[in-house]
């Protein structure tokens, strides 16, 4: 017994120890690309869609490398810097020059590029890269400079280097490296063509500069006339760009605020149509909303007639009640807005009126202070309305129409009094007297307006008497408007 189980305990270790073996084996085999590296699995990768792959390049991240069947190296992604001193090019106009320059190349990320420098470059040292990168450099640099003038290749410069670049580029990707920089520092020839040029040009220049000092000398004397002229001739219309800048201000000021009220007419009007057309939609969504209502009642209407007539006489019932319900649901809210309709209504008016009232006590009260007692403030408040008064007695007969009246009369009458003259005298005293409206307000009606009431009678009727008198003696006369 005491065998068995130390069997099973070494063979349990050593299952144990076989497992973490192999966990360490399979972690040490999982490795992590550096982001200035490519790492290149190589050994038995798989096919792809193109193909079987050679190896497969991974740029950052990491991958598992299994032992035995795959394998693993790394491209360094750091720049390299070619001199490359091109010498006895042949130009296009068959000049011999010579091209010093410098090129930075470095492997390539893209997935394609990167694929051809693991095919091509995995293994080989930087030197060696770097020789390869020369030739394929040289070539391409001789070939555009035999396609370019000697003028274009010193005086366009960009030309020159995107031509280089678009060459050389193209046959570095085939190795799996991409073009970085190109720096050509100069370009010289045997034969001294260029210098020839430079010269030239220098000797251009001195003359344009020579010209130039020239016509600036020249061109300043017109200038300073010309510029004491521009003065007067700026100050006169500073002044008169001022007037008009103050006119045109005016007249934007104006402008805007005409605007401003268009554009508040405009907003005003826009609002009026919103608010109109959502009235709208409300109405025809409720009118849907009643043709459901409607449709749904339809249905029901249907329903119910398909049923027997217990349940058909308990569903008009449940009906019935509902409907007395909502009806009398509606008739208490209906009734309770009017009844609060009519509670705010007589509120506001009971307020106007409070208000209204206050406002008159306060101006009596400033009358009776102003006045002394109400006695005086009374008398003050009558003769303030004694212009409407009088007005109102004129008006009593004064829009009275009289198209036609006949008057018979044969002279005679009573107390030596026409007809005529009692009919005029007795319309005028139809006019209630000054004196009784002031009696009437509690007032004496002051001498500068007027007698009292009997010598005022007694004065006039003679008055009318003698007028009376004088009247022609006619039979029938008509008064018309």
């Amino acid at each position: 017994m005491f065998i068995e189980n130390f069997s099973g305990v070494i063979f349990t270790s050593l299952a144990a120890i076989f497992i973490f073996g192999l966990l360490i084996a399979i972690l040490s085999r999982y490795k992590k690309c550096p982001s200035d590296k490519i790492l290149v699995k190589y050994g038995f990768i798989g096919a792809s869609s193109t193909g079987s792959k050679s190896a497969k390049c991974i740029h950052g991240g990491a991958t598992l490398v299994w032992p035995v069947i795959q394998s693993y190296r790394y491209l360094d992604l750091t720049p390299m810097s070619i001199e490359v001193n091109l010498q006895n090019a042949l130009s296009k106009q068959n000049i011999r020059i010579d091209v010093p320059s410098r090129f930075t190349v470095g492997i390539s990320t893209e997935a394609d590029i990167m694929q051809n420098a693991a095919e091509r470059l995995l293994g080989l040292k930087n030197e060696e890269i770097q020789e390869l990168s020369k030739d394929i450099i040289f070539g391409q640099l001789r070939l555009v400079v035999a396609t370019m003038d000697i003028e274009e290749i010193n005086t366009d410069r960009d030309k020159f280097l995107e031509e280089v670049s678009r060459n050389v580029e193209s046959e570095l990707k085939k190795i799996g490296l991409r073009l970085i920089n190109v720096n050509i520092t100069d370009i010289s020839d045997e034969s001294g063509y260029i210098d020839a040029l430079g010269k030239e040009a220098a000797a251009k220049a001195v003359n344009d500069a020579k010209i130039s000092v020239s016509q600036k000398t020249r061109d300043g004397s017109i200038g300073e006339a010309q510029a004491l002229m521009d003065q007067r001739v700026k100050v006169a219309d500073a002044n008169a760009t001022a007037v008009e800048g103050e006119n045109q201000s005016k007249i934007k000021v104006a402008e805007s605020d005409a605007k401003r009220r268009e554009m508040e007419a405009i907003a005003n009007k826009h609002a009026v149509a919103a608010e109109k057309v959502q009235q709208a939609k409300a109405l025809e969504e409720s009118y849907v909303a009643q043709k459901d209502a409607e449709n749904a009642r339809a249905a029901l209407e249907k329903a119910t007639r398909e049923a027997d007539q217990i349940v058909q006489a308990k569903i008009e019932k449940e009906r019935v009640e509902i409907a007395a319900e909502a009806e009398a649901s509606r008739i208490r809210i209906n009734a309770k807005g009017e009844a609060d309709a009519i509670y705010l209504k007589l509120e506001a008016q009971a307020r106007g009126i409070n208000e209204m009232l206050v406002k008159q006590a306060d101006g009596f009260k400033a009358i009776v202070e102003a006045a002394g007692d109400a006695d005086q403030a009374m008398k003050l408040m009558v003769v303030d309305k004694l212009p409407e008064l009088i007005e109102k007695q004129v008006e009593a007969i004064k829009n009275i129409k009289i198209d036609k009246i006949t008057v018979w009369d044969n002279l005679g009458g009573d107390d030596g009094k026409t007809n005529t003259a009692k009919f005029m005298s007795g319309m005028m005293q139809s006019i209630p007297p000054l004196n009784e409206m002031f009696n009437m307000a509690g007032l004496d009606i002051p001498s500068y307006l007027g007698k009292a009431h009997a010598d005022v009678q007694k004065s006039t009727a003679p008055e009318l008497d003698l007028a009376a008198q004088e009247a022609p003696e006619t039979t029938d006369f008509t008064t018309a408007e």
